[in-house]
């Protein structure tokens, strides 16, 4: 392997997860039915675990960096980014629900996109304490 890659099997799996998890992160930046922010702190996550410079460049850019310090320091997630994650979920249930699925995957869509949306309102606005 080339160095700077991850060499043994947990850290390749690790790199995988993150590497699905940014594609997934950039997709849902442009599509606005994948919510990038979930994404992004996962690939962070997964690459400090597997390649840490993709971390620290994942910290360092200047769209991705703020949410993932964000998190870090509190778990928050900026209040336009939990706008846009609770509609992309509406968005995203209200297609589940309008479709031919069998009734199960609708309530279980329904509860797994309420346990999200609940989540991510839950989480502190901002890092930055307030006056």
């Amino acid at each position: 392997m080339r160095p700077g890659l991850p060499s043994s099997p947990l850290r390749v799996i690790w790199f995988l997860i993150g590497a699905i998890a940014l594609v997934l992160g950039l997709i849902g930046a442009v599509l606005p039915l994948l919510p990038t922010t979930p994404f992004v702190i996962l690939a962070a996550f997964a690459f400090g675990k597997s390649v840490p410079a993709f971390q620290t460049r994942l910290e360092q850019n200047r769209i991705f960096g703020p949410i993932i310090a964000d998190w870090r320091a509190s778990g928050a997630i900026a209040p336009r980014y939990k706008v846009l994650s609770v509609a992309m979920m509406a968005v995203t249930l209200a297609f589940g629900l309008a479709s031919g699925m069998p009734l199960a995957v609708k309530v279980a869509q329904v509860v797994a996109i309420a346990a999200a949306a609940t989540f991510v309102l839950s989480r502190p606005s901002s890092a930055k304490p307030t006056p």
